[in-house]
């Protein structure tokens, strides 16, 4: 399994707009093959920064969305409302503690 988290940054006129864009595909991303686990979380101290956070059966599972026309077609709508570059991680869980 790969859990993908991606921090991305808006300007505060472009929230809505991002939000409205991944309320529209949520559902779809999640149930794209390979998805196992989808969340988008805000911080507390800067409203303008999102994560999203995901977990993927395997890399290429990931791979394969990327290069989907649903990831392109999200892609498109959310990239002009960046306010700085995104990042992204592909991390391995190395403990769970409950």
């Amino acid at each position: 399994m790969l859990i993908r988290i991606v921090k991305m940054g808006f300007d505060e006129a472009n929230i809505a707009t991002f939000l409205s864009n991944f309320d529209a595909n949520k559902s779809a991303i999640r149930g794209f093959e390979g998805c196992l686990f989808l969340e988008l979380y805000r911080d507390k101290t800067d409203t303008s920064i999102f994560f999203t956070y995901s977990y993927w059966k395997s890399e290429s599972d990931l791979e394969h969305y990327r290069h989907s026309n649903l990831f392109k077609n999200v892609w498109a709508k959310t990239k002009p409302l960046f306010n700085r570059k995104p990042e992204a991680w592909s991390v391995d869980r190395v403990e769970t503690l409950d």
